[in-house]
């Protein structure tokens, strides 16, 4: 198993680490050619007008489309949530648009206003999850087939919709790997 994380900008490398940690292979994607051979791939947060303006430069919006369409897993983290989803409040940025779900950027306050929070997951067990929000988005609402996995104060933190996994927060910011082996496992079928 092969896994992609998009290498453009943001905390590519903390993906990786966590990635090789759970004995997965993990591959920088930054050009289109290097999308061949993976099996699912992980948007890393950072700056999602960044992300769009990079994916449209670097020709890899429409593959990534196209492949996200066909069956590719894809998890999304922070701006990478935010370029996932279909509808962005305020914003005509550049997007891949395959989660039916409208999001907010920067939601939660600016970079000052960064927090922790224990997130009740119940597709991760009984155990709360620690989630480290950063200019964190959430979601506005979700329209079928997605659904939610965890709200924070009654706003939507993590969904899914069928091979696609988001998170407003940074799961590779912590020493917890259950997101990351969740969406190992949607990899694995």
């Amino acid at each position: 198993m092969v896994i992609g994380v998009l290498a453009l900008q943001g905390g590519f490398r903390e993906h990786i680490a966590v990635l090789e940690r759970c004995g997965v292979k993990a591959k920088e994607i930054r050009k289109k050619e290097e999308l061949d051979g993976i099996d699912g791939l992980i948007i890393p947060g950072g700056e999602s007008t960044t992300f769009g303006r990079l994916m449209v430069d670097f020709g890899l919006l429409d593959p990534l489309v196209n492949l996200i369409k066909g069956g590719l897993p894809v998890f999304g983290t922070c701006a990478g949530l935010v370029v996932l989803c279909r509808e962005i409040v305020g914003s005509e940025q550049p997007r891949l648009g395959v989660l039916n779900a409208r999001v907010r950027r920067n939601a939660f306050g600016r970079q000052v206003d960064s927090f922790e929070a224990d997130l009740e997951v119940p597709v991760l067990g009984p155990e709360p999850f620690r989630g480290v929000f950063i200019r964190a988005p959430y979601i506005e609402e979700l329209w079928p087939p997605a659904e939610v996995l965890a709200t924070l104060e009654g706003k939507i933190v993590a969904a899914r919709q069928d091979k696609i996994l988001v998170t407003a927060f940074h799961p590779e910011l912590t020493t917890d790997e259950r997101f990351h082996r969740y969406f190992i496992g949607m990899v694995s079928g």
